[in-house]
């Protein structure tokens, strides 16, 4: 693997709320990732990024839910991606400057990451966690 993502998730009255991130250059969305340094596990990578990129803390839930590849640097990257519980959000973060941070519904991050190189995957993540109801996953 060359770089690890979260889904950060979180439920607010009932419902399930998933936080998306754009640059605020790029004007795209997407979700928290980056790559694994020397010495790193893919889970440690993903928690790191989603703090640095949304200001989110939390815990990975369960095994990777898959993998995606997109070039970038004249390569091509393996990006492994895991789903984060979101328990406590940062007003302020490391790249808030650069970045926006947005939580949206299941219908609403589907729509915004139709053109994600994940956008199966994380479709099929979001279906898996809808279809789990209150409970936790």
């Amino acid at each position: 693997m060359d770089q690890a993502a979260a889904i950060p998730f979180r439920r607010r009255n009932g419902k399930l709320e998933y936080a998306l991130v754009t640059g605020i250059r790029s004007g795209k969305w997407g979700i928290p990732k980056g790559l694994i340094d020397p010495g790193e596990t893919p889970t440690e990578t993903a928690l790191k990024e989603t703090l640095e990129e949304a200001g989110l803390r939390g815990r990975i839930i369960g095994d990777s839910v898959g993998t995606y590849d997109y070039d970038k640097w004249g390569t091509t990257l393996t990006v492994q991606v895991f789903l984060l519980e979101v328990d406590t959000e940062e007003s302020d973060w490391e790249e808030r400057p650069f970045r926006e941070r947005r939580w949206v519904g299941a219908r609403e991050a589907m729509k915004l990451l139709a053109e994600h190189p994940a956008a199966e995957l994380i479709a099929r993540a979001i279906s898996d966690l809808e279809n789990m109801g209150s409970g936790s996953p």
